[in-house]
């Protein structure tokens, strides 16, 4: 039996959800990575989870 290999995501990525990051503001999108807590991401990277929530 032919072992096929997983395919990347080729779909339309517009219609992932979205949410804005708590540190920075900009726009992030849904990763797989987090499709069990997507509820609790709050930052789009490290540096924005060190930096803390941005005061405007």
């Amino acid at each position: 039996m032919k072992q096929t290999m997983p395919r990347p995501f080729k779909g339309n990525k517009q219609s992932l959800p979205s949410k804005p990051c708590a540190g920075c503001g900009r726009p992030m999108s849904w990763r797989k990575r987090w499709a069990r807590s997507w509820g609790d991401v709050k930052f789009c990277s490290d540096t924005c989870r060190q930096s803390g929530p941005a005061h405007g």
